[in-house]
């Protein structure tokens, strides 16, 4: 994942009496990068956001993978295969709204395979420290696969996941929906919200430390929008 892309913005609409955000107005890659945590292996996350900061024990699983000598592994499996899975992207213009993890792909529409020196069954692999299970050889012999590359079997392509023709409606609890005028109203009134002038509105980016935020405060918080765009002002 690549950290250069420009941020994208997101117009909150704030209860400044109730000190929440009601919800938000987002773009189609803002969509997408919501979507696309939903793709993201359970060790990235990890390690996006720290064994510190993950609630629970999960990390502690993480960390014991770490610990583990590798001698206690399979003689065909590397550690990274479960510490730095690949993670999919189904965009490359919201690429960069969480950081690089060493092991990731942009474009794996051409991959490094290794095989064996004897070509066993024609067993192939990604991580060219990992012996073959027939011989026990390290399979380090590079062959080039050219094709749909490994992300690209998750996504017919990459324009992401929604249309770009409606603005989108995202709650604070990260409930999405397209945007109307009578969704806008009816929201309000489902809000209770009396006092108009307690209403602010608000434009704010969306870039690296902001992504990976958000992927934290939804594994934590139903206020996700509140506690990441405006407690933490």
């Amino acid at each position: 994942m690549a950290t250069s892309s420009p941020k994208l913005t997101l117009k909150l609409l704030i209860d400044t009496k109730r000190e929440k955000v009601l919800f938000a107005e987002a773009s189609k890659p803002v969509i997408d990068f919501l979507f696309n945590l939903l793709c993201l292996p359970l060790s990235t996350v990890i390690t996006l956001l720290n064994k510190n900061g993950m609630v629970g024990s999960i990390a502690n699983l993480y960390q014991s993978v770490e610990n583990l000598n590798d001698t206690y592994m399979q003689p065909n499996l590397h550690k990274n295969a479960i510490l730095k899975p690949r993670a999919s992207v189904s965009s490359a213009k919201i690429s960069g709204l969480l950081p690089s993890i060493a092991g990731d792909a942009d474009d794996n529409s051409q991959s490094t395979l290794y095989m064996c020196s004897r070509r066993c069954n024609y067993n192939v692999t990604f991580d060219n420290n990992n012996t073959c299970p027939q011989c026990d050889r390290v399979m380090n012999n590079e062959i080039r696969y050219v094709g749909a590359g490994v992300a690209q079997n998750n996504f017919s392509s990459k324009d992401g996941f929604v249309k770009e023709v409606v603005t989108y409606m995202v709650m604070d609890d990260l409930v999405i929906q397209p945007m109307s005028t009578i969704s806008s109203i009816t929201l309000l009134n489902k809000f209770n919200v009396k006092e108009i002038g307690a209403l602010q509105e608000k434009l704010v980016d969306l870039g690296v430390a902001e992504g990976v935020n958000l992927l934290k405060a939804s594994l934590q918080s139903k206020n996700v929008l509140t506690s990441v765009f405006y407690k933490s002002k």
